[in-house]
């Protein structure tokens, strides 16, 4: 049996504002959710973050409504096209944000207009009555790759992998 030598791992610490200002910018994400027989399941889904919590809409009726209100256990993560200007036909890898959280599903009648009205982008949202909105707190930290470094430094793993605390340090 061979003994391997321990390697040191390098993770940028990131300002967690810097992240959260990143998910804003966004709006898709890949939401991961385990089913009540506990199977993994993920999901592509529309996003806004308010007040540091990301919002989703959905039918109430939907299999994600239903797993995340047996199981508020998910992952969440974002991922964020990077291009070069004027040379778009090169592929780079995307950047990516990824976190734990509590996800609480909600009625759409009693979340407040503003939110509704940035998930819907409309000021007259119709019926709400087959709707819920999915309330996600995140937990822990981020875990980044290739947010806040440059693009040519996305190439280099040890220099790309970042981390920030969700919340503010207590």
């Amino acid at each position: 049996m061979e003994c391997m030598e321990s390697e040191v791992i390098v993770v940028l610490q990131l300002a967690r504002e810097l992240v959260w200002e990143s998910l804003k910018q966004e709006l898709f994400a890949v939401l991961g959710m385990v089913t009540d027989k506990g199977e993994a399941r993920t999901v592509g889904v529309v996003y806004i973050v308010h007040e540091h919590k990301l919002y989703i809409v959905t039918g109430k009726d939907t299999w994600k409504a239903r797993h995340m209100a047996q199981n508020a256990h998910v992952s969440v993560t974002v991922p964020i096209a990077k291009r070069i200007p004027f040379l778009f036909w090169i592929k780079i890898p995307a950047a990516t944000i990824t976190f734990s959280g509590l996800a609480n599903v909600q009625s759409a009648n009693t979340v407040s207009k503003d939110i509704l009205t940035s998930l819907l982008r409309t000021e007259n949202p119709g019926d709400l009555a087959d709707m819920c909105v999915i309330e996600i707190q995140p937990t822990g930290d981020f875990v980044t790759y290739g947010i806040g470094v440059p693009l040519m430094s996305m190439r280099t793993p040890e220099k790309a992998r970042g981390r920030a605390p969700v919340a503010a340090s207590s």
